[in-house]
């Protein structure tokens, strides 16, 4: 059985999201998701506008997830590794870049392969984040 991983906010859930679920799932026989704690989300320097058991319920309730986790922390490593994951699902904004150039290394040596998946043209959270804030004034 192939176990894959993926982690992220998934605030303001769309379809970007749903779509780097669904490649996922087609790519393992089990997608398991790690859904970023609130504290954690203030850590890097944001806010969820969601709260954190209202992202990982609206994660866990999508078809394509068969489990979703609390993400306490940015070791993807550990977490494959705990979950016993073979694939780790990333964005491609990451790609080539010489923080995961050196993620890539330490993932292989542990054999845990990185699929990097396409961002959806147009669409984050950040800029829908942005879009309310404008509606609202602020």
């Amino acid at each position: 059985m192939t176990i894959g991983y993926t982690a992220g906010v998934f605030d303001l859930f769309h379809i970007g999201h749903l779509t780097l679920l669904k490649n996922a799932k087609g790519l393992c026989d089990k997608l398991i998701v790690g859904v970023t704690v609130d504290e954690l989300v203030t850590y890097k320097g944001k806010r969820a506008i969601i709260p954190f058991s209202d992202r990982i319920e609206i994660v866990r309730s999508i078809k394509y997830v068969d489990a979703a986790v609390p993400q306490y922390d940015m070791d993807k490593l550990t977490m494959c590794k705990k979950l016993g994951a073979t694939i780790l699902f990333v964005g491609d904004d990451w790609f080539g870049t010489d923080k995961w150039r050196a993620y890539e290394k330490k993932f292989k040596e542990a054999g845990v392969r990185i699929v990097y998946f396409p961002y959806t043209r147009g669409v984050s959270s950040t800029q829908v984040s942005k879009a309310l804030a404008a509606v609202r004034g602020e």
